[in-house]
C-alpha cells in the first residue's frame, strides 16, 4: 500500500477528561492552557473554581452556567485533584491527516463542506450520559454531511476513537443514546470501563498539593463532578480491615467527603451499560486497547480518614497502565485487549505502536507490512506525576526478568526534545535516572533503548510553581 490509507467512514476524536478547553457566557477561556502555560492556567482555573463547582443534585442535567466546549487540548495538560497529566491530541489529529484519507473542517469552509476527522470538545465536568447525548447530535449531523456530499459515501459510518473517559462517553452514546446503528467500530484507548482506583483516591484523600509551596485546593470542585465520579471502581475495590473481603465503593459508608448519591447514580451509570446490548444487536465493534505491565493501583484499603493504595488485587499484581487496571481497560463483554502497548496512561493517544495498530482498525485495505512490531524490549516505568519546582525527579525503568538480557540492556531518557541520556544499570534489570532542574509546566520524559530513535514510552511530568 502507498500514500495514504482510504477511510471510507466518519472518524470522530473523543478525549478523556480534561481533554476538552472551556469557554464562560462570555467566550473567555477557563480552561484551556497546556504545555508551558499549563501552571498558569491552572492558577487561573483554581481563582474561577467557585463559579465552575457544580451544583448537589445534578445528576444527568447541565448546571446552566453558560461554560461551553470550544476545542481539542493541544498538549500536555493536568489539574492535581481531578487527573494528572495527559498529553494533548494535536499530534494525532494530524497525524491522522497524514496518513488517511481524512480532514478535519478548516477555517473559511464554506458552511455544509463535508469533512470525515472530527474532534468532539465535550464539558468534562458533566456525567456521560450528558455528553454522549451531546456526541449524538454532533454524529449525526457530520455523518449527514458526509453520507450525502458523494453517492459512495451512502453507507459510511461513524469509527470513535477514543481516550481514557472519551470511551465511556462513547459507549454511552452507542448502548443508551441511539447511536449503534449508526457506529461501525469503537476504538478505545485506556478507557475505564470498569473504573480507576485514582478517581475514587483524589474523591476521598482531596488534593495532596492543596497546602504548602503549592496553596491550592480544588477538593471541593472535584467532589462536585459527576463524571468524576462515573471514573470510580465498577468493581469490589476496598477493604475496611486486613484480611476483609473487598467491597465496592458504594457499599462502604463513612468514606470522607463523598457525595454517596454521585456514587450510587455512578453505578446506576455502568449498570445501564452493562445490561443494554444495543451494540451487540447491531454489530458495533469495541476495540479495547490497553497499556500494560506499569504500576497500577487497583484496590485500596481505609486508613485513618483516608485511603491508601495498593497495587494488588486479591494477592496479585495484574498491572495496566499507570492509571486504569488491566481489569478494567478491556471492553467489557470483551475478555481480551486487541492490543497491549507497553505505554503510560496519559500518552496512550500518541504512542508510535498504537498508531501503527490504527492501520487495521480505520481502513478497509489490507495492513501495510511495517517489520516486527516491537523490536524493543518492553519497561515497566516509575516516575512521578507532579512536582513542585526544585524537587528533583528520579525515573526508575525494569526490563522483566523473562526477557533474554533483562539486566543488559542499554536504556536511555531524555526530556522534550533534548538529549537522551543513558541510564544507570542499577542490576537486575533495573535502571534509573535522575533529572532535575525541570520549570514550571508539562514535561515529556521519552524512555527507549539504542535500538530504535521513537521512545518505547513516554511519562509525563507537571512541575509546579513554588509559592
Amino acid at each position: 500500500m502507498t500514500g495514504r490509507g482510504r477511510v471510507d467512514d466518519l472518524v470522530v476524536v473523543v478525549p478523556g477528561i480534561l481533554g476538552s478547553t472551556l469557554a464562560d457566557a462570555d467566550g473567555h477561556e477557563v480552561w484551556a492552557a497546556s504545555g508551558r502555560a499549563l501552571v498558569r492556567g491552572i492558577r487561573t482555573f483554581g481563582r474561577s473554581v467557585g463559579d465552575l463547582t457544580l451544583p448537589a443534585g445534578l445528576g444527568d442535567g447541565h448546571p446552566g452556567d453558560g461554560v461551553r466546549p470550544t476545542g481539542l487540548m493541544s498538549d500536555v495538560h493536568a489539574l492535581p485533584g481531578v487527573w494528572n497529566p495527559v498529553d494533548g491530541y494535536s499530534g494525532l489529529l494530524n497525524w491522522l491527516e497524514k496518513h488517511f484519507t481524512l480532514r478535519r473542517h478548516l477555517p473559511g469552509d464554506p458552511a455544509g463542506v463535508p469533512a470525515n476527522l472530527i474532534g468532539f470538545p465535550y464539558d468534562w465536568r458533566l456525567s456521560c450520559r450528558y455528553n454522549a447525548e451531546r456526541l449524538a447530535a454532533r454524529v449525526e449531523r457530520e455523518l449527514d454531511r458526509w453520507r450525502a456530499s458523494r453517492p459512495d459515501r451512502r453507507d459510511a459510518k461513524a469509527v470513535l476513537l477514543c481516550h481514557s473517559m472519551g470511551g465511556l462517553v462513547a459507549r454511552c452514546y452507542v448502548e443508551q443514546c441511539g447511536g449503534a446503528e449508526l457506529t461501525r467500530r469503537v476504538v478505545t484507548l485506556g478507557t475505564p470501563y470498569r473504573g480507576s482506583l485514582d478517581a475514587l483516591m483524589y474523591l476521598v484523600n482531596g488534593m495532596r498539593y492543596g497546602v504548602g509551596p503549592v496553596g491550592l485546593d480544588l477538593t471541593p470542585f472535584a467532589r462536585s463532578l459527576p463524571s468524576l465520579y462515573q471514573l470510580t471502581p465498577d468493581y469490589a475495590c476496598l477493604t475496611t480491615a486486613p484480611g476483609a473481603p473487598l467491597r465496592y465503593a458504594r457499599e462502604v459508608t463513612g468514606l470522607p467527603g463523598v457525595d454517596g448519591e454521585l456514587l450510587r447514580h455512578a453505578g446506576r451509570f455502568h449498570a445501564g451499560l452493562r445490561e443494554s446490548g444495543a451494540g451487540a444487536r447491531y454489530g458495533v465493534e469495541y476495540v479495547p486497547v490497553g497499556g500494560v505491565r506499569q504500576p497500577t493501583p487497583t484496590t485500596a484499603e481505609t486508613e485513618g480518614d483516608g485511603l491508601r493504595a495498593l497495587l494488588t488485587i486479591d494477592g496479585a499484581d495484574e498491572g495496566g497502565d499507570g492509571r486504569v487496571p488491566d481489569l478494567s481497560s478491556r471492553a467489557v463483554g470483551a475478555g481480551r485487549h486487541a492490543y497491549t502497548p507497553w505505554e503510560k496512561h496519559g500518552s496512550l493517544q500518541n504512542n508510535g505502536a498504537v498508531r501503527r495498530a490504527l492501520h487495521n482498525w480505520l481502513t478497509p485495505e489490507p495492513p501495510l507490512h511495517r517489520g516486527p512490531d516491537d523490536d524493543d524490549p518492553p519497561l515497566c516505568v516509575d516516575a512521578p506525576e507532579i512536582l513542585v519546582e526544585g524537587e528533583p525527579c528520579e525515573i526508575r525503568a525494569t526490563a522483566p526478568p523473562d526477557v533474554p538480557g533483562h539486566d543488559r540492556v542499554a536504556v536511555l531518557a531524555g526530556v522534550g526534545d533534548g538529549p537522551a541520556r543513558t541510564m544507570t544499570n542499577r542490576g537486575g534489570g533495573v535502571y534509573t535516572l535522575r533529572i532535575s532542574g525541570l520549570p514550571p509546566g508539562g514535561h515529556r520524559v521519552r524512555i527507549g533503548t539504542r535500538a530504535h530513535a521513537e521512545p518505547v514510552m513516554t511519562a509525563l511530568v507537571l512541575v509546579l510553581e513554588r509559592g
